[in-house]
């Protein structure tokens, strides 16, 4: 570390360069990164993803890419109006690359309402949501509404844009401004977390941009990137600055100030940037493309942030050097000698009563995190998102006429293993069983299937049964169908051998993406689990700590899980911050919590061990190395903490339900492991552990390759911090 940050220093001119066309290259590229963006929930290898290929393939049909029209009309058994209607919608199919219409149905007396077909992925159809709106008729009281999951996803983008602005610009950055002259004071220092931060999330979104050229990337990944980075930035700057004008005090030398810093503050950033990048790398594991390119987004977070740290920051500090980070003298204020600050005190009271310390903050813990118990997933609703772009006001006309199933039915396909098998006779005595079973469902709206075409391929081989729900595609009632279906209602229609039913469609997916990303996460946990306690086993140089951290770091996850439910399915949100109320919670947001949050909130477990570290191996006197840690970090991480969650409260004005859900349990989470956490339960623990806090034997530290830690002969007592 000592040499690269030399380095670094002596080409620091260079350096900032680099990192300016960097920033000018993201700048451009996050302006075009907007139409290669998409939220889908397909999972490969299943039943449902089988089916959305054969529906592709043989029928021309992509659900994700096919569009609902829905006109509002003053009569729908007016044959003439259906008539000139029907044909509006084959002209406008042509404005979509292989677009075809289906054929108009009524919903009722005054809605008409049909489907335009094509192949295109959600991210390539959305585009064409506004030039088939115009080129539908309107007037003479017939008025065209253009929904479904493409042009949904249409109007939300801009939606997306504006809320993210809006957390940044109102919330996100003001709260870091302010935070950075409480710690900074006026100071130019204040602008260098700025400055790193505007660099690293630049560098992310021109990385996810090339990435999205690849690969399907979520809507949420700007949001992630921009929200998420800037809290990240910040913190691990701001960490690193306060320690350069701690060594500056030290010593006359800014050279030497830097490379002491980066030896200590830097080296516990890189181990904090690693702690993240592990929980969110191995969600690229995860079998859910979504997932994937969430995954993909948040990785590059934390690597994007580490290598600025190692290059970029070095090179400001030594730009700034000791006039640019001193405090202006109308606000500079006197010092105040260590042992008589708050969080010395607290550290005290803490190692005297460390039991009734432990006791109350994990009571605490425990009781947020009970909630987690009435915790309910669903793979997505339209209705936690705004409710007035004309895709949405579409879908909820379709809604109150046919049900909410309908923009996003059940599609059945039936594969007879041979073309023109779908005709036969034993196939067809099947699928009206299956029709008339299906039919006898409660949660059954309509079913449409005839033995003629759009319903059977052009081969004879496929058949498709459509069936709409009275529920959304992601409500428990809908998901419970669709466990009937599989398990009961197909295998009860004694389907002749080689033939093969496969159930698709929306409801499907859903459940699909819920089990299989369920099935895998189990292991994802065990995998950071195992994985982070070796990176802290290395960072910390002991076998007790970096247990302490994965278990502190559970309970935090849990609890924020629980804070969700008491948040959005129980009402709390709603009745004290106007949020959404929602029975469910989205299914991706649990699993990326965790990938996230347990590397976040490892960043404030790395900078307080780190520095109670360095007091151990000063004084060897665990009470004062607690102190003295907790003294030394406590106002750098409790200021970084306010800034994070911060940063997360941007997700939290938006106004779509799952990025509300997503930046409340981030916040939650922080704060409580920032207070109750790190300020509470890791310094009693590490009194009642004592000397045991320090130990590494010498066979383990080979194994990792750092220096032993020997345990240390037993005080007679322990001395309070600053005695």
């Amino acid at each position: 570390m000592e040499r690269w940050t030399k380095l670094m220093v002596r080409n620091r001119w260079l350096v900032v360069a680099i990192w300016l066309v960097v920033l000018l290259a993201g700048g451009y590229s996050s302006g075009k990164l907007s139409d290669l963006l998409s939220n889908t929930f397909t999972m490969p290898g299943t039943d449902s993803e089988r089916a959305r290929t054969i529906l592709k393939e043989r029928y021309g049909d992509r659900s994700d890419g096919s569009f609902t029209v829905v006109f509002r009309v003053p009569s729908a058994s007016d044959p003439q109006l259906r008539g000139r209607l029907q044909n509006a919608v084959a002209r406008a199919a042509k404005e979509v690359p292989t677009g075809r219409a289906r054929p108009l149905a009524p919903g009722g007396d005054h809605i008409l309402y049909g489907d335009i077909v094509s192949t295109l992925s959600i991210a390539d159809a959305k585009g064409y949501t506004d030039d088939i709106l115009h080129a539908l008729p309107r007037g003479n009281a017939v008025t065209p509404y253009v929904t479904g999951q493409a042009a949904i996803q249409h109007d939300l983008d801009p939606i997306f844009n504006e809320d993210l602005k809006k957390g940044e610009l109102l919330i996100a950055i003001p709260i870091a401004l302010l935070i950075l002259l409480v710690v900074f004071g006026l100071s130019w220092s204040v602008t260098i977390p700025l400055l790193f931060a505007a660099c690293t999330i630049m560098g992310t979104l021109g990385a996810v941009y090339v990435f999205a050229h690849f690969v399907t990337m979520a809507t949420y990944v700007t949001n992630l990137v921009q929200l998420i980075g800037l809290g990240i930035a910040v913190d691990y700057s701001l960490l690193i600055v306060y320690r350069f004008r701690e060594e500056l005090h030290r010593t006359d030398s800014k050279d030497e100030a830097i490379v002491r810093t980066m030896a200590t503050a830097g080296r516990a950033v890189l181990f904090s940037g690693a702690t993240v990048a592990i929980g969110l790398a191995l969600l690229l594991f995860m079998p859910s493309p979504f997932m994937r390119s969430m995954g993909i987004g948040g990785f590059l977070i934390p690597l994007v942030s580490m290598a600025a740290a190692v290059t970029l920051q070095p090179a400001l500090l030594s730009l700034y050097g000791r006039r640019g980070v001193r405090r202006s003298a109308f606000f500079r204020r006197r010092r105040d000698a260590v042992h008589h600050g708050f969080w010395e005190r607290l550290a005290t009271a803490i190692m005297r009563r460390p039991l009734a310390f432990l006791s109350g903050g994990a009571a605490l813990l425990v009781a947020v995190a009970i909630p987690a118990f009435a915790l309910q997933l669903t793979p997505g609703s339209a209705q936690g998102i705004p409710q007035h772009p004309q895709a949405v006001h579409g879908f909820d006309i379709l809604k109150r006429a046919v049900g909410a199933g309908a923009l996003s039915p059940t599609q059945i396909v039936v594969d007879s293993g041979r073309s023109g098998g779908a005709t036969t006779a034993p196939v067809q005595h099947s699928i009206q069983t299956l029709v008339a079973n299906v039919k006898s469902d409660p949660e059954v709206r309509y079913v449409r299937y005839r033995p003629t075409p759009p319903w059977i391929d052009p081969s004879g081989r496929y058949a498709q049964v459509v069936v709409a729900g009275r529920h959304e595609y992601g409500e428990e009632e809908a998901q419970s169908f669709v466990h009937r279906l599989r398990d009961d209602i197909i295998p009860a229609a004694s389907w002749p051998a080689g033939a093969r039913v496969l159930a698709g469609g929306g409801p499907p997916q859903g459940v699909d993406f819920i089990d299989r990303s369920y099935a895998v996460f189990p292991w994802l946990i065990l995998a950071v689990l195992v994985l982070t306690y070796l990176l802290l086993l290395r960072a910390f140089r002991s076998l007790i700590l970096p247990l302490k951290a994965v278990l502190l770091n559970l309970l935090s996850v849990a609890a924020s899980y629980g804070a969700l439910v008491v948040v959005f399915k129980w009402g709390l949100g709603s009745s004290l911050w106007g949020l959404y109320q929602f029975q469910q919670v989205e299914a991706w947001i649990p699993i990326f919590l965790f990938a996230m949050l347990f590397g976040l909130s490892m960043d404030y477990e790395v900078f307080l061990v780190t520095r109670m570290r360095e007091a151990w191996d000063e004084t060897r006197d665990n009470a004062r190395a607690v102190g003295l840690g907790l003294e030394r970090t406590g106002r750098i991480v409790t200021a970084a903490a306010i800034v994070m969650v911060a940063a997360f409260s941007g997700f939290i004005a938006g106004r779509v339900v799952g990025l509300q859900e997503f930046g409340f349990g981030l916040a939650v989470a922080i704060f409580l492991d920032a207070t109750v956490v790190r300020a509470l339960l890791v310094p009693s623990l590490m009194a009642l552990f004592g000397r045991y806090n320090w130990w590494l034997p010498t066979r383990i530290a080979r194994i990792v390759r750092v220096e032993p830690s020997p345990l240390e002969a037993p005080r007679p007592a322990l001395r309070p911090a600053g005695r």
